[in-house]
């Protein structure tokens, strides 16, 4: 397998701890689908990463796609089989991707040129991330994971997502508001599998 994606990537990096827990060997190809000669449409039309290119050739993506896929591929399991333990999972791993969407919604639009950002646009997408910290939070609540005492997808999508606004928006400040999630991400930033992917200072 070889995984095309860039090492910042909030999504990559979700897709590249699953790996790391499940020790699977897998070809990393860095890409980023933002510069002029960009491979990545040659593995999705769409013009995104990550991209999983299976050892058939086959081209999976996006990172949600990607987790199904290599859930069952080895141990241990991040996404229950069933029912609406599985559902709560999934549900989690969205509300991670969607604290990820929201914030590089405002950190493109933080690109453009001053006259042509969209303050109520930025307005709206920060009031979406610090909804998705809120509810993160009372998720976890006094727990040692989201859904108990075992790490989910659900747990690597929205630590992936805090993780990347320390990165790009350091301004947010989420550990100092919530004390319970400082906690439960130095648990997973201690693990191997998140060591390995911290993105390039």
């Amino acid at each position: 397998m070889k995984l095309v994606a860039s090492k910042t990537s909030p999504y990559a990096r979700k897709v590249r701890v699953l790996l790391a827990e499940k020790q699977l060997a897998c070809e990393f190809v860095e890409e980023s689908a933002w510069n002029a000669g960009t491979t990545v449409p040659r593995y999705n039309p769409l013009n995104k990463i990550p991209v999983l290119v299976t050892d058939d050739g086959t081209c999976l993506y996006d990172s949600v796609v990607i987790a199904e896929y290599l859930d069952p591929l080895g141990a241990p399991s991040f996404i229950p089989p069933a029912g609406l333990e599985r559902a709560c999972v999934r549900r989690d791993e969205a509300l991670g991707d969607g604290i990820a969407d929201a914030g590089i919604a405002i950190f493109l639009e933080r690109k453009r040129e001053a006259a042509r950002q969209d303050p109520a646009w930025i307005d709206r997408q920060r009031a979406k991330v610090d909804a998705g910290i809120e509810a993160v939070a009372r998720e976890l609540g006094g727990k040692a994971y989201l859904r108990g005492d075992t790490l989910s997808l659900g747990d690597v999508a929205c630590a992936c997502a805090l993780l990347w606004l320390e990165f790009r928006m350091p301004e947010i400040a989420w550990r100092s508001r919530h004390a319970a999630l400082g906690r439960w991400i130095e648990r997973l930033e201690a693990r191997p599998s998140f060591a390995a992917t911290r993105p390039p200072a």
